[in-house]
């Protein structure tokens, strides 16, 4: 059986301040295919970004 490793405090602390929605960016920022997939969307963009239906229900992505 593998031992679970430590939880950061300061990592939950962090969590707990910033809250759900920063760890869930912390995350998304740090996924390669997240990462390859943005900039894509960047380079086909024309005018005023805004978010493409398909890269939002891809990421799971919510804007107000």
């Amino acid at each position: 059986m593998i031992a679970a490793s430590p939880i950061d405090p300061d990592a939950q602390d962090a969590v707990r301040r910033l809250g759900r929605s920063a760890l869930a960016w912390e995350v998304l920022r740090r996924d390669p295919a997240y990462r390859a997939a943005y900039s894509a969307l960047l380079l086909k963009r024309e005018g005023p970004m805004a978010a493409a239906p398909a890269f939002t229900a891809r990421w799971g992505l919510h804007f107000p």
